[in-house]
């Protein structure tokens, strides 16, 4: 890579995306087409009309801030786009994609299903082997995208003489 070009800026977006993308698919999946869980169902079991509408309030919401997540992540990749001095690689875009969505797996999996408890990957579980899998999930994501995102090494002067 040019040494006076820079990829934070193309990482840092992807990361963003990468956070709503994973809140996107979260909501999508679980909350929406799979209902095994609503925002607030661990708290707010979903046994009548009044709770199934709370829940579709604070699922709304979710939903409203990470598309703002996921709006922000447009506007810095395109700020980068913008930038002369940023470098796109696949490799930074891709793993900074996977840096957030785990990030968002690892903060939600331990804020909302494991300290707060406000609902689980499959409600009516309770805490399961799947809120684990869900963290393990993000974990993954998290440690291919670092490997993904970090400095080539440095050839050294070694590997460069011939003699």
């Amino acid at each position: 890579m040019n040494p006076t070009l820079t990829s934070r800026p193309a990482v840092a977006a992807a990361l963003t995306l990468g956070i709503g993308l994973g809140g996107f698919f979260d909501g999508i999946v679980f909350h929406q087409i799979l209902q095994i869980h609503n925002m607030l169902s661990g708290w707010l079991p979903v046994t009548d009309l009044v709770s199934a509408k709370t829940n579709m309030v604070w699922d709304g919401l979710f939903h409203a801030a990470v598309w703002s997540i996921t709006l922000l992540g447009v506007v810095l990749l395109w700020r980068a786009g913008a930038r002369g001095d940023v470098a796109f690689a696949r490799r930074h875009l891709v793993g900074g994609l996977l840096l957030g969505w785990g990030l968002f797996n690892l903060v939600e999996g331990l804020i909302d299903h494991q300290l707060l408890g406000v609902h689980h990957v499959v409600e009516r579980l309770g805490p399961s082997v799947w809120d684990y899998a869900f963290l393990a999930w993000g974990g993954a994501m998290i440690i291919t995208g670092w490997l993904l995102v970090r400095p080539a090494p440095a050839p050294s002067a070694a590997a460069g003489s011939s003699g």
